[in-house]
């Protein structure tokens, strides 16, 4: 598994290629030569970018449904819309397709941010909002998804 660390802004040009991070670059070197996958990002009105280990590491999960079953395939197929293999050209930018610009409101100011083995791309207006109105209720949530662990650590 892989683990990202670093949040950074940057500049989407008019055809919507950025330039990735070159923190982000170091750490996903062994990686670079196998793409990735970027989509609709499910909660939040961003994109995600799966390197293609993580990616086929999720889709084992998912092939994994049984798709006789018609939630489980209304799921899938809302999953993977719009769901495009991108790669680093040689100036180390990624092309992020026009329909996924459109879903994320991307223009020109951008946030890449990392989320443990995917990265989320925001246009930079949303992620400050985002992330300020998590702000409000962070300490509840906090409580919420990690406090039970702590008191299973002390047994």
């Amino acid at each position: 598994m892989i683990n990202i660390i670093g949040t950074y802004e940057c500049k989407a040009d008019t055809k919507g290629r950025l330039m990735f991070s070159s923190a982000f670059k170091k750490q996903l070197h062994s990686v670079l030569q196998e793409g990735f996958i970027i989509k609709r990002a499910v909660f939040q009105p961003c994109l995600e970018i799966y390197p293609m280990s993580e990616w086929n590491l999720m889709m084992q999960k998912i092939n994994k449904l049984n798709r006789f079953v018609k939630k489980n395939n209304d799921f899938i197929r809302r999953f993977t819309a719009g769901v495009k293999m991108v790669e680093l050209d040689s100036s180390g930018r990624i092309l992020i397709p026009k329909d996924l610009c459109d879903f994320a409101g991307i223009k020109k100011q951008v946030v890449l941010s990392s989320a443990i083995n995917i990265i989320e791309i925001w246009d930079k207006v949303k992620y400050e909002k985002a992330i300020d109105d998590a702000s409000v209720d962070f300490a509840d949530l906090v409580e919420d998804v990690m406090g039970n662990n702590a008191t299973d650590e002390l047994s």
